[in-house]
């Protein structure tokens, strides 16, 4: 009977069946970064403080506390003296630190700060925590120079994503699609209000010089040092609609009337294009 329960126990908490459970739900929101945190608290002996046995739901809890009935029990008892349940190392843990609302997560948020149009069509960097009870989240995002971090609740799945790439929202991304981006390529590029700010993920078209009228036979935009980025979300005419930068040596650029301009990201998933298009503005913005 304990070999029973034995071999039970190691296929419920097993990182095969989890792995499972894990990407079904969590994939598309938590990235490496967040799994780097999560080592961290493992490492650190923190993780067993996001652990409430009692106010765990769904599959997990159903496990947790379905464990010690019936036959298991006394086997159970036997066991937990000789390890933790689950492994504090496992993708059960992990998934259950998640659950419990405990474990603060680095990801992105779209259109932060609940759609705030200062914030339309762009993506910034939040840490988060999830709240069972609605299902949503509660995101914390950094100090914007002087001005505390701001929080904002009800965060909902479909605004949420992992961070696409290992770059923190205070360092310039490395662009390495600068020399290949031509017209009505779509991008992400970087952008912040001034040096003290963190850096957004904000969506452009590439566009045509001022120069060019726009006929693909004799177009040469390409050829140019000079890439033009359009944000159509704004009215012709805003200061935000159009912007230029080099392609050579690239670095941020910007000043603290405009705001300061950083690396790129070329567009190529049908899925990241998607998202960008359900957020898109209902009336241009000014």
């Amino acid at each position: 009977m304990a070999g029973v329960c034995t071999s039970l126990r190691d296929w419920c908490t097993s990182d095969h069946l989890w792995e499972r459970h894990m990407k079904n739900k969590w994939g598309r929101i938590v990235g490496p970064a967040a799994y780097r945190e999560w080592q961290f608290h493992v490492v650190s002996g923190k993780s067993s403080t996001f652990f409430n046995q009692d106010k765990q739901k769904g599959l997990m809890g159903y496990l947790i506390q379905l464990w010690p009935f019936a036959l298991i029990r006394s086997s159970f008892s036997n066991i937990s003296k000789k390890q933790s349940f689950p492994p504090v190392d496992s993708i059960m843990s992990w998934y259950l630190a998640l659950e419990s609302g405990k474990f603060w997560f680095p990801a992105q948020v779209y259109n932060r700060e609940n759609g705030h149009i200062g914030f339309m069509l762009s993506c910034y960097d939040a840490e988060l925590s999830y709240d069972q009870r609605t299902d949503t989240f509660q995101a914390r995002y950094p100090p914007h120079g002087r001005r505390a971090s701001a929080i904002e609740t009800g965060v909902t799945w479909d605004r949420l994503r992992a961070p696409p790439v290992d770059t923190s929202p205070h360092d310039l991304h490395i662009s390495d699609c600068l020399n290949e981006l031509k017209i009505g390529d779509q991008i992400e590029i970087q952008w912040r209000r001034n040096k003290e700010f963190p850096y957004g993920w904000w969506y452009g078209v590439v566009g045509h010089l001022e120069t060019c009228d726009g006929n693909a036979n004799y177009c040469r935009c390409h050829d140019s040092d000079t890439l033009v980025l359009e944000f159509n979300q704004y009215t012709l005419g805003s200061r935000w609609r159009r912007t230029t930068v080099s392609r050579k040596d690239h670095r941020e650029e910007g000043n603290e009337a405009d705001g300061f301009y950083g690396g790129f990201r070329k567009l190529c998933g049908k899925e990241e294009i998607s998202m960008w298009k359900k957020l898109w503005p209902s009336e241009a913005l000014e």
